[in-house]
C-alpha cells in the first residue's frame, strides 16, 4: 500500500470511528433525559379520557394536563385520544399508545374492568400506568381522583337541603345513578344512599349510563310509575343526566322540585341560577390534572411516587393503588361566586347571558 493510499484509509477510519463515538453520545444523552433509561418516545406521556359528552373532560382536564406537562418537562410530548364512550376503542388505544413508546399513560377508564386486560399488557412491556378520576382495574402505580364517596354524600345532603320540610321518610325520591361500568358511579350513589336513606324514600333507581338522553327517558318512566304529584325530589349523579332530567321535568309541567348534579358544568350554574336544579358538586379540575401531571412525569422519570400518595384505594381487581384524593365541594346559588367564579372556572360574563341575566340580578352575580 503506497502512502497516499494509507492516508485515506487512516482517514476514513478516523471519520467513521468520530461519528461512533458521536452516535453514542447522542444515544447516552437521551437515556439520560428521559429518565426512563430507554431511547425513542421516551418523553411522550400518553393521555386518555372516556368520552366528549361530559363537558369537562376536553374543555379542562385536557388543556390543564399538557400545560402542567409542558411546565415540568418543556420537551415531553403529550400523545391524546378520546374513547367517545367505547371501552373496545379506549383498549385499542392503549395499545397504540404503547406502539407508539409511549412510557407512562394517564386514563380515565370508560369500563374500569374492560381495561384491565390492555393495562396489564401495557404494564408488562414497561409502560407506567395513573388511573385518572377513574380507579381502573390492573397493576397501575398511581390514582388521583376526589373523595367520590364524600361527593355522593354532598349530593345527597344538598337534595335534603334544597326540599326542606318536605323532607320525610314517605317522601318519593327519584335516583338517578351513573354508569355501573365505571367505579366513581357505584361511590356516588353509596355516599347518596348514606346521606338519603331513612330520611326520603327512595321510590325509584335506575342507571342513567352518564347520558341525558337515558336519564331524560327513565325520568319519564318515574313520572308514569309514581305520577307527577308525587316526586319530591331528583338525586342526579351528574350535570349531564340532569340537563336532560331538567328538561323532562319541564315537559311535565313539573316546577321546584328539587334536583341535584355534579361536575360544576357551565350549563349547570346557570340552571342553578335560574331555580331549575338546586345544586351542583364542583370537582377542581385543575389541581386534579396538574397532581396527575405531576405523578405521569414523576414516573417517567423513574421516581418513586408512593411519597405523592395521601390515601390507598383497593381497585375491583384487589390492586391496592397510592392515591391523591382530593376534596369536593357542592356549590349552590349562595356560593357561586365563592367557588366556580373565585377559582375563575366561569367568568360572572359566561354565566350570566342574556337569557339569564334577570336571575343573575336576583341571584346578586351582577
Amino acid at each position: 500500500m503506497n502512502a497516499t493510499m494509507r492516508r485515506v484509509v487512516i482517514g476514513a477510519t478516523a471519520v467513521s470511528m468520530a461519528l461512533s463515538i458521536a452516535a453514542c453520545g447522542k444515544a447516552g444523552d437521551s437515556d439520560k433525559d428521559s429518565g426512563s433509561g430507554s431511547s425513542g418516545g421516551s418523553k411522550s406521556i400518553g393521555l386518555l379520557l372516556p368520552d366528549s359528552v361530559t363537558a369537562r373532560y376536553e374543555k379542562f382536564d385536557k388543556p390543564y394536563f399538557e400545560a402542567k406537562v409542558k411546565e415540568l418537562c418543556s420537551d415531553c410530548k403529550v400523545e391524546y385520544a378520546n374513547a367517545a364512550a367505547d371501552a373496545n376503542k379506549q383498549a385499542q388505544q392503549v395499545s397504540t399508545m404503547v406502539t407508539k413508546g409511549v412510557k407512562v399513560i394517564v386514563i380515565s377508564a370508560q369500563d374500569s374492568a374492560a381495561i384491565k386486560s390492555s393495562i396489564k399488557a401495557a404494564v408488562d412491556k414497561g409502560v407506567k400506568v395513573v388511573a385518572y378520576d377513574r380507579l381502573a382495574q390492573g397493576p397501575v402505580s398511581a390514582y388521583v381522583s376526589f373523595d367520590n364517596v364524600k361527593v355522593g354524600e354532598l349530593q345527597g345532603q344538598a337534595l335534603l337541603d334544597a326540599m326542606g320540610s318536605k323532607a320525610s321518610p314517605s317522601a318519593n325520591v327519584v335516583m338517578i345513578n351513573g354508569d355501573d361500568a365505571d367505579p366513581n358511579a357505584a361511590q356516588f350513589k353509596q355516599g347518596a344512599h348514606k346521606a338519603l336513606d331513612g330520611k326520603v324514600k327512595i321510590a325509584y333507581e335506575q342507571s342513567g349510563l352518564w347520558k341525558d338522553t337515558v336519564a331524560a327517558e327513565k325520568m319519564s318512566a318515574a313520572i308514569t310509575q309514581l305520577g307527577a304529584k308525587n316526586i319530591a325530589g331528583v338525586y342526579s349523579a351528574n350535570d349531564g343526566m340532569a340537563g336532560g332530567i331538567a328538561n323532562t321535568l319541564k315537559g311535565a309541567g313539573i316546577s321546584n322540585t328539587p334536583l341535584t348534579g355534579q361536575d360544576a358544568e357551565l350549563a349547570a350554574i346557570q340552571r342553578i341560577v335560574a331555580g331549575t336544579q338546586s345544586a351542583t358538586v364542583y370537582k377542581a379540575y385543575k389541581p386534579e390534572a396538574d397532581t396527575a401531571a405531576e405523578i405521569a412525569v414523576a414516573l417517567l422519570q423513574g421516581k418513586d411516587v408512593k411519597s405523592m400518595a395521601t390515601a390507598e384505594q383497593t381497585s375491583g381487581s384487589g390492586d391496592k393503588v397510592p392515591s391523591k384524593l382530593l376534596t369536593p365541594v357542592s356549590v349552590t346559588k349562595a356560593n357561586i361566586k365563592d367557588t366556580v367564579v373565585k377559582d375563575g372556572l366561569y367568568t360572572v360574563a359566561q354565566i350570566c347571558t342574556a337569557q339569564y341575566a334577570a336571575a343573575c340580578k336576583a341571584a346578586g352575580l351582577q
